[in-house]
């Protein structure tokens, strides 16, 4: 099946892919109540054009857009934020409590990227940061409700990839927008036996007991079909959501393994190897049949994310 950059997918959603380094990496989403529209996630600076884009080729006046709705502050999730804001002059921005801040003031945010990626990267591949005046900022704690429309969203506080994690739960499409709490699922790594699925352990704030008991809570809500922003939309959530549950335990696992075996300055090269056997062996029991230059490809990236994450989960529990 040929890329597209706008999928819809039923239930009054469009899939938006970010741009963001490659194709199929990030996700955002439209979605349509009536004559009212929310945009959840918003991808990089970059990614603004492409959502503007699509509005004006579907006819969408901006003033029509109500909310706009990162899960986290995450760049790579709400990077995007302070230029679409700017650009849509009726809508508030609804972020997590422990996140609003970074979206009032991203001086912090942009400092700690800079800081890993250094300027020419970090702008390459985020844009610029634009702030979020106050005033259009409103943040839904654990259960609380907007309306896009006729149609109902409920946003439930879920901690463990992030402590400024929220997830949105829409009866409309008996979906939620996971953001990462649901893991990743990249398209190229789906097989007949349906998608394949694993944990993302970034840094800095990766807390296990927290992530199972947020996978819990949306399992819980018994819904059909799991709107990812790595990379779109899963179902069967339940049988995922297993897999995924025992997928966090066996990082802990293999985290604690390589701890006890190497120096601490050798630990993420070697929670990296560790964390690449791993994964590769799942891979190929799950029927992938890619060499393994393009697995380091799909999931290089967050193979060096996720050890430098399980490092610092490491390291604080040291110092706890």
């Amino acid at each position: 099946m040929s890329f597209s950059r706008y999928e819809d997918l039923g239930h009054d959603i469009t899939r938006i892919d970010t741009a963001m380094l490659r194709e199929e990496l990030a996700a955002c989403y439209l979605l349509r109540g009536g004559d009212e529209f929310a945009i959840i996630e918003t991808g990089t600076h970059h990614t603004v054009p492409i959502i503007l884009d699509l509005l004006a080729e579907r006819g969408i006046a901006r003033e029509q857009v109500k909310y706009v709705i990162p899960t986290h502050v995450h760049l790579d999730h709400a990077g995007g934020v302070g230029g679409l804001m700017a650009a849509l002059p009726e809508a508030t921005l609804l972020v997590h409590p422990r996140g609003a801040r970074h979206m009032i003031d991203p001086a912090r945010l942009v400092a700690g990227a800079t800081a890993v990626y250094g300027e020419a990267a970090f702008r390459e591949t985020y844009g610029e940061i634009l702030p979020v005046p106050e005033s259009r900022v409103r943040t839904p704690g654990d259960g609380d409700e907007v309306t896009v429309g006729d149609r109902r969203l409920v946003f439930l506080d879920t901690p463990g990839h992030a402590k400024h994690h929220f997830c949105v739960y829409d009866p409309a499409s008996a979906g939620v927008f996971t953001g990462d709490t649901f893991g990743l699922s990249y398209p190229s790594l789906t097989t007949e036996k349906g998608p394949f699925i694993l944990p993302t352990t970034t840094p800095v704030q990766f807390d296990p007991p927290a992530l199972q008991a947020s996978i819990g809570k949306l399992m819980a809500l018994d819904a059909e079909r799991m709107y990812l922003t790595h990379y779109g939309p899963v179902e069967n959530p339940g049988t995922l959501g297993e897999r995924l549950r025992g997928q966090v335990d066996d990082y802990v696992d293999l985290a604690e393994r390589v701890a006890g075996e190497v120096e601490d300055d050798q630990l993420e090269a070697a929670l990296r190897t560790a964390l690449r056997d791993y994964l590769f062996r799942q891979v190929r029991e799950h029927g992938v049949r890619l060499d393994d230059q393009r697995l380091d490809a799909v999931l290089g990236m967050d193979l060096t994310l996720n050890s430098q994450g399980l490092a610092v989960w490491l390291r604080s529990r040291r110092t706890a």
